[in-house]
């Protein structure tokens, strides 16, 4: 694992030594702030008006944190494809590839180290919205354990989103087409359980199964349940486990 995490060291590095990496990481935090601040003047308003008799107190869990931590994952759909699309495009562009594939590394060392450097990325994303969360302690009294399980949810559902980049990646020399197909796919596997109303109880049974949302739409509830965390684990595994053979061909092709 210490050449793994040789590579993910140099990711984590490209990434903040590249200006799209700051770009996507202030980005990121504008837009989730703007979501906070909308949530956090909406509890407010609710909880004075409890305190007047107006309506039923409110929980801060459920009004706020649930619907927030579901916005970061509509905002990561949009975000991540832009932080895996060079992972190896840009390796494939500028001839570097050929280096890392005759180097002393297996290909799953260089994957995994990928994978994590992309991790590592997303999860200094993840810290800045635990400081707009921090401040929620000031007004209310959250409740750690759906908070804990809404970041799990979203750190499992970020790791199946950076495979799958990562794979389609691997496949192409062009950082946009990477990041435009990436994109196509997590949106078709957003959307899939849409479907699941036209069609027969068991192909309903799949679409569901396969749908991103559904999986996380538990966490975001407070419930840690092992089927999910099996579905997005075994998500992450078969999308690495593409992207070692699109690079096994990429190094029979050298």
């Amino acid at each position: 694992m210490r050449n793994a995490f040789a590579i993910a060291s140099k990711e984590l590095r490209s990434y903040f030594a590249s200006p799209i990496g700051w770009v996507m990481m202030g980005l990121f935090a504008v837009i989730f702030g703007y979501f906070f601040s909308t949530y956090l003047n909406f509890f407010l308003k609710e909880s004075m008006q409890a305190q007047f008799g107006q309506q039923q107190a409110t929980n801060v869990n459920m009004r706020m944190i649930r619907p927030l931590l579901g916005n970061a994952s509509v905002l990561i759909l949009f975000l991540l494809p832009m932080v895996t699309m060079r992972s190896y495009a840009e390796e494939k562009r500028s001839g570097t590839i050929e280096l890392l594939l005759t180097s002393p590394l297996t290909d799953w060392q260089i994957i995994v180290g990928k994978f994590l450097g992309a991790m590592g990325m997303y999860l200094a994303w993840m810290l800045i919205t635990a400081i707009y969360v921090g401040i929620l302690f000031n007004y209310g009294n959250p409740e750690i354990k759906p908070l804990f399980s809404g970041y799990l949810g979203l750190l499992l559902q970020g790791g199946a989103f950076i495979s799958v980049g990562l794979f389609i990646s691997s496949t192409t020399k062009n950082q946009m087409v990477a990041g435009a197909a990436t994109f196509i796919v997590l949106l078709f596997l957003w959307i899939i359980a849409w479907f699941a109303e036209s069609v027969g109880p068991t192909a309903a049974s799949v679409l569901n199964y396969l749908s991103i949302t559904e999986h996380f739409d538990d966490f975001g509830k407070g419930i840690i349940d092992t089927k999910h965390i099996v579905f997005y684990a075994s998500f992450i595994v078969f999308c690495l486990f593409l992207t070692l053979k699109s690079v096994d061909s990429e190094r029979w092709r050298g």
